[in-house]
């Protein structure tokens, strides 16, 4: 839990910022990894898989838009959190 704290921390754009767009798809990547885990040890737990896919749909229209909003802060995003795209 706190690797996903100090995971959150590199992009905040202020001190006091908990829901810019840069936070959220940090804390749906450190979600998304854990049941991605998860579905690795159970196979057939399709609630969760289902869940997931809900949780990378969100991430993908998030980045979308930081990525027509701000390119440099979109870059910066994938840079950090080692996405590809």
């Amino acid at each position: 839990m706190t690797e996903a704290v100090t995971e959150t921390n590199n992009f905040q754009l202020h001190e006091k910022d908990t829901g810019s767009a840069d936070i959220q798809v940090a804390q749906l990547t450190s979600r998304i990894n854990h049941l991605t885990e998860h579905l690795g040890a159970h196979k057939k737990d399709f609630s969760t898989r289902r869940g997931l896919l809900k949780l990378v749909a969100r991430r993908r229209k998030l980045l979308d838009y930081l990525k027509r909003k701000n390119v440099e802060r979109y870059q910066n995003v994938l840079k950090g959190l080692k996405l590809r795209r």
